[in-house]
């Protein structure tokens, strides 16, 4: 049986598989009921591995062993298989939440914590910075200073940067103005932009900025997040932030913006 590779590399991506596994069950698939020794010989994988391998895939529900000597396996019918791993994904991945969520307040993020809080004492304010990678990462980095913020975070950034994040972020930014924080954000507005707007009314103060193209977050006089190139000219993927813990240059950009956005409206 010749089965293509790119087809064997979607089988591991989309179901989670290693190289053994998908070649034996291609393998099954394509004779409906086998023997370990045939489906071997056939996906050209080793004898002694294909009864390991073969075990694995029916705990996971893609075979059925079949009664009786030899034994046999009977393959089930893909669209059975597809429900079969939703289910499983879905299963494993609350599992894990909860375990996580049981972490919170318990002894073991005490020590997580404290390790890591002695840790940030002993480094050089100047080591705190570093690279953010694709806009996922950005983002997921800038939420987490969000969370953290204590009087005032500033934003500076384009009107679809600024959709994105009152999509992505509005939970914290929120949150962030319960506990008192000043949230001020410049951006480009248009008709669509402005009912977002509104809709961010009590959370923070947006502006219209058609004067300075740029893309920053301070947080707190103390952190920036800048991005180093134009969200209109790359991909999600390969947008770059660089965040920096620096109170002297954070400082500086705040005061820029104060006085940009004393001339906004």
């Amino acid at each position: 049986m010749i089965v293509r590779d790119d087809l064997l590399s979607k089988l591991r991506r989309y179901f989670d598989l290693n190289l053994y596994e998908v070649k034996l069950w291609a393998a099954l698939l394509s004779r409906g009921v086998s023997t370990a020794g045939e489906l071997s010989d056939i996906a050209d994988v080793p004898r002694s591995r294909s009864y390991d391998v073969l075990e694995s895939l029916e705990k996971k529900g893609f075979v059925v062993m079949k009664l009786g000597k030899p034994i046999k396996y009977i393959a089930i019918p893909p669209t059975e298989v597809v429900d079969r791993v939703k289910k499983h994904m879905n299963l494993t991945a609350q599992d894990k939440i909860r375990r996580l969520e049981s972490t919170k307040g318990s002894p073991l993020l005490a020590e997580l914590e404290t390790l890591h809080s002695q840790g940030v004492t002993l480094v050089d304010p100047t080591e705190l910075s570093g690279a953010l990678r694709g806009r996922h990462n950005l983002y997921n980095h800038i939420d987490f200073l969000l969370k953290e913020a204590k009087n005032s975070v500033n934003i500076v950034t384009t009107e679809k940067g600024f959709l994105r994040k009152v999509e992505g972020l509005r939970a914290s930014l929120e949150k962030a103005r319960k506990k008192g924080v000043k949230i001020r954000i410049a951006t480009p507005l248009s008709k669509e932009s402005k009912t977002v707007v509104d809709g961010l009314k009590g959370v923070a103060e947006v502006r219209h900025n058609d004067k300075v193209e740029s893309r920053f977050v301070t947080v707190d006089g103390k952190d920036v997040v800048f991005m180093v190139l134009d969200d209109k000219e790359v991909h999600p993927s390969y947008d770059t932030g660089i965040w920096v813990k620096t109170p002297y240059f954070t400082s500086a950009l705040d005061g820029m913006f104060n006085q940009m956005w004393n001339q906004l409206k």
